[in-house]
């Protein structure tokens, strides 16, 4: 597909919110993305939550568009979960979600397989409910601020989830650096950051314009985290299921790392 140069998800204003989720993260027979954007990261989500394995009252999400689809799992953990903007539109689409306006995107079939994940086919509409009464506020962020959630104060996190922000507002290696630092101290000492990441991808297609990423790789990610004095404690890769021309990454990786100081 040819698309205009790489755009800036977080600086570009007419971002193709609902596009992303029609492409990505929809339930249509020919959506070649199911496996990668939704079942992969949903199955994991749901085995670092109901396992206990990362645990507390207050969760922080940064990520992309306004999916909330691996967060049906965290609702049964976090009391508090607190969703991070850093673009109006897709702001607004997630607040339309979770005011249950017309119109809003339909994430049934993502509640029904969290619900299928945990053995309770038959509760889609009941953990639909429950997401939404533990989301506190939809918050807009900026990275330019060393402060992101600036003017608002807000509580340390006991977890950060992020799905594919690191790479798309990062611009280079040490622009990452600083990004990831910046979402460090969202979280209390003993917290855990959750990433999703796309490896060795440079774009992604939405509303047929090509969006940047930063190209990163496994041991770039864990170094980064090292180096901010995180943890590792569980990675999961999964090689890419799909030939679509409209992402170029290579795998996804599920990545959860301890903060110690």
């Amino acid at each position: 597909m040819e698309c205009e140069a790489k755009k800036f998800y977080h600086k570009h204003d007419e971002f193709a919110c609902r596009a992303l989720l029609e492409t990505y993260y929809s339930n249509k027979q020919d959506m070649e993305f199911a496996d990668d954007a939704l079942i992969f990261p949903m199955m994991k989500f749901h085995y670092i939550f109901s396992s206990g394995f990362v645990k507390g009252n207050v969760l922080m999400d940064l990520s992309m568009g306004s999916v909330i689809h691996h967060l049906y799992s965290a609702c049964d953990v976090f009391k508090e979960i607190y969703i991070l903007k850093l673009n109006e539109k897709c702001k607004m689409e997630t607040s339309r979600w979770k005011d249950s306006h017309n119109g809003a995107y339909d994430w049934t079939h993502a509640s029904a397989h969290a619900s299928q994940l945990e053995g309770k086919s038959a509760q889609a509409q009941d953990k639909d409910q429950q997401l939404k009464a533990a989301i506190r506020h939809i918050i807009p962020c900026n990275f330019d601020n060393e402060n992101i959630t600036h003017p608002e104060e807000l509580p340390l996190a006991d977890c950060v989830t992020s799905i594919t922000i690191l790479e798309a507002i990062s611009e280079d290696e040490d622009g990452l650096m600083r990004n990831l630092e910046k979402m460090s101290k969202l979280l209390r000492p003993g917290g855990h950051l959750v990433l999703m990441v796309a490896l060795n991808a440079s774009y992604f297609v939405a509303g047929g314009e090509k969006v940047h990423l930063l190209t990163v790789d496994e041991s770039l990610i864990k170094n980064a985290l090292s180096k901010l004095g995180f943890v590792v404690d569980y990675c999961a890769e999964q090689k890419r299921r799909n030939k679509s021309t409209l992402a170029d990454h290579t795998a996804i990786m599920f990545i959860t790392a301890c903060k110690t100081k």
